[in-house]
């Protein structure tokens, strides 16, 4: 079956079943390899994109019930040109190991987008379904929070 999906601003025709997750596609028909695969039943995070501007777990979506475009972490910056969120996350050093760290930014990114100004516990409420290994909680926080004084031009 060929559907045509839309990653990052492009249009691609994959050939694969409707019922293959999202993921996979994304990993192994795009070659887009910054969503990773955690625990494959949307308990970790570490697969979140956007669809059509949400956050949702890749690896519970099948590619058939894709209803809008879709963005990964190659999509909301470059390494010329990181987007706000990624530089604060540079700046406080959030990334240890790294695995969840596309999950993380991809759920800032929605809830920044939703919740402007978000105060500790939103943050905290928005990320609960994102697991750190490394336990970088208190970081991730400061680094939502100093994106979003810089978003709102602080």
């Amino acid at each position: 079956m060929t559907t045509r999906i839309s990653v990052n601003g492009m249009g691609h025709e994959v050939d694969l079943p409707g019922d293959v997750p999202l993921l996979w596609v994304l990993r192994d028909a795009l070659g887009l390899t910054g969503s990773k695969f955690g625990c494959g039943i949307g308990a970790c995070g570490a697969c979140t994109v956007h669809v059509n501007g949400q956050a949702v777990r890749s690896c519970q979506v099948a590619l058939e019930d894709v209803d809008g475009p879709v963005t990964t972490i190659e999509g909301i910056g470059s390494p010329d040109d990181l987007a706000i969120l990624q530089a604060a996350w540079v700046e406080h050093q959030v990334a240890q190991c790294g695995y969840c760290q596309s999950g993380q930014i991809m759920q800032a990114a929605s809830l920044l987008a939703e919740v402007p100004d978000p105060t500790d516990a939103q943050i905290d409420e928005a990320m609960q379904g994102n697991l750190c290994r490394c336990g970088t909680y208190n970081r991730i926080r400061a680094a939502i929070k100093l994106a979003a004084t810089r978003m709102q031009g602080g």
